[in-house]
C-alpha cells in the first residue's frame, strides 16, 4: 500500500522565483491587453501571492465538434454567467464547427470509438462497436440525441450561443484553427469577437479559472 506523505512533495515546474544577488525575489510587471487601461501589476509578492485579484473569470476551451462535446462547455458557460462570472469560450481545433456557419447547425453524434454509447431504454444492454460503423447509423445516433435535448428542451447550439452572448459572454476563434480550415471573418458566427493567436490567449485566461472540453 502506497504510503500517504502528511506534507506532500510538490515538484518545481520552473515558475518558482529565484532570488536576485541581494536576496529578494524578482517581481515582474505584467499587463495584458485583455484586461484593460492602468498601470501594471507586479507578479507577485515573496510569499507568492497571485498576480491576478480581480473578479472570479472562467475560460472554457471546446476543441471537440461533435455534437455531444458541444454541449459541455456551453452549458458551463451559461451556469457560469447566471453566476455573474465573466466568462470566455476559446474555439480550436475541431471545435471550431461550434461556430462556422456551415457546421454548426449540423453537427454529428457517432457511436464509433465511444465505448460509454448505451441505449437509455436499455442501459444494461451492450452496444457492438461494430455498429457505428454501420451505413446510417450516424444519422440514426445524431437525430436520436438531438430528439432527447428537445425533449429536455435544452437549446440547439445556435440558440446556446445566442444565449451566451445575449447574457454577457465572450467568444474567441483559434487563429491557426481558423488558418488550417480556410476560412473568412464571414464564414464565423457573428457572436465571435476575434481571432486570436496562442498568445492572446494566454493573455486573455490570466487568473481565470480553465475548463478543456
Amino acid at each position: 500500500m502506497t504510503e500517504i506523505l502528511e506534507t506532500p512533495i510538490i515538484p518545481d515546474f520552473g515558475d518558482t522565483k529565484k532570488p536576485d544577488a541581494a536576496g529578494a525575489a524578482p517581481s515582474r510587471p505584467v499587463r495584458s491587453k485583455f484586461q484593460g487601461g492602468g498601470e501594471p501589476q507586479p507578479a507577485g509578492d515573496q510569499a507568492g501571492a497571485p498576480a491576478y485579484s480581480g473578479p472570479r473569470k472562467m475560460v472554457f476551451i471546446a476543441s471537440k465538434g461533435n455534437l455531444d462535446m458541444a454541449y459541455p462547455a456551453l452549458i458551463m458557460a451559461n451556469a457560469a454567467l447566471g453566476e455573474g462570472i465573466e466568462t470566455h469560450i476559446f474555439f480550436t481545433f475541431w471545435g471550431f464547427d461550434l461556430v462556422t456557419e456551415r457546421y454548426m447547425d449540423d453537427l454529428k453524434f457517432t457511436m464509433a470509438g465511444n465505448t460509454a454509447m448505451h441505449m437509455p431504454q436499455a442501459p444494461t444492454m451492450p452496444l457492438p462497436q461494430i455498429m457505428g460503423v454501420v451505413p446510417g447509423m450516424t444519422k440514426f445516433a445524431t437525430n436520436m440525441m438531438k430528439k432527447q435535448l428537445d425533449d429536455l428542451e435544452i437549446p440547439s447550439v445556435r440558440e446556446m450561443l445566442d444565449i451566451i452572448v445575449a447574457s454577457g459572454g465572450h467568444l474567441w476563434g483559434c487563429k491557426l484553427s481558423f488558418d488550417m480550415n480556410g476560412l473568412a471573418r464571414t464564414d464565423l458566427y457573428d457572436g465571435v469577437e476575434d481571432v486570436i493567436s496562442a498568445t492572446d490567449f494566454i493573455e486573455l485566461s490570466e487568473g481565470a479559472q480553465v475548463i478543456f472540453v
